[in-house]
């Protein structure tokens, strides 16, 4: 269903007119979203305020166990930031105006930077279940534009650029950090799918031979609007497991949950230490 792009701005105006009356007059500067399995304050993060998603006018509710639906305000070194915890999914029903809202609201709150962390796949065969990936470029297999439908220009262009989607400073920040805390991170593509389904081995060789190193279902509804704001983006997967389409081992979601929330604690420092780097600049 395509809305309107009068009526969009006004959902826009709506949550915005909402936030700023919750929240002080230091305005978000950077939002971090988190995936699946993931839950956790970066270190130094002063938590300001918490607002459920519900009582945010427009914003839906997320319907997947770990995505709890709330986004946290906060500061670090002084810069203010929010934590979207929970997204919203295609393979939820969700229309893609409805996916990328919260990022068009965080922007309109004054956010200009988009640090996008999943929980994904792994494809290449080189990574561990566990490792951490930046993503350097991605690949749109999920079967729809959030962008399709009449352009709202006071957002952004009608054919967005894509040549350099995923910041190159912020993407050097990050293997700094790794490197400063010892945790070893993979560079590579990511590909989205629709979803539910898990990937078969067919698939799983499809996208392996389109080049792409992780897949998962989310982060590039996202990404597509936060570059449509010209936003500077950050993105990091987290790799719950590896498939080998020659050597298929089944994989349920309760095992990607639960090897999420068992190597959060690197994803976790990597994200404390950048985050303290980026925002003493």
């Amino acid at each position: 269903m395509i809305i309107e792009p009068q009526i969009q701005q006004q959902y826009i105006e709506d949550a915005v007119t909402f936030l700023h009356s919750r929240l002080p007059a230091s305005t978000p500067r950077i939002v971090l979203t988190q995936g699946t399995g993931q839950s956790f304050f970066p270190a130094g993060f002063d938590l300001l305020k918490t607002i459920p998603y519900a009582d945010i006018p427009h914003f839906q509710t997320p319907t997947v166990a770990t995505h709890s639906g709330n986004v946290h305000f906060g500061f670090i070194n002084k810069t203010a930031i929010a934590i979207l915890q929970g997204r919203f999914h295609y393979y939820e029903g969700f229309e893609p105006h409805e996916i990328i809202f919260p990022i068009r609201v965080l922007h309109q709150l004054g956010c200009q930077t988009l640090i996008a962390t999943n929980t994904a796949g792994g494809l290449n065969l080189q990574f561990t279940p566990g490792s951490l990936m930046v993503i350097t470029d991605h690949i749109n297999n999920m079967g729809f534009n959030p962008l399709r439908g009449p352009n709202i220009d006071s957002l952004g262009p009608r054919f967005p650029d894509m040549s350099q989607i995923y910041s190159k400073r912020l993407t050097a920040d990050a293997l700094q950090c790794a490197k400063e805390c010892g945790t070893t991170v993979h560079s590579g593509i990511y590909t989205g799918v629709p979803g539910p389904s898990l990937e078969t081995p067919a698939e799983t060789r499809f996208l392996r031979n389109c080049g792409a190193d992780a897949v998962g279902m989310s982060t590039i509804p996202e990404v597509i609007a936060a570059k449509h704001l010209n936003m500077q983006i950050l993105g990091i997967s987290l790799i719950a497991n590896v498939n080998d389409p020659d050597n298929f081992i089944p994989i349920t979601i309760e095992d990607v949950i639960a090897q999420a929330q068992k190597s959060q604690q690197q994803l976790e420092e990597l994200l404390s230490a950048l985050l303290a780097r980026i925002t003493k600049r």
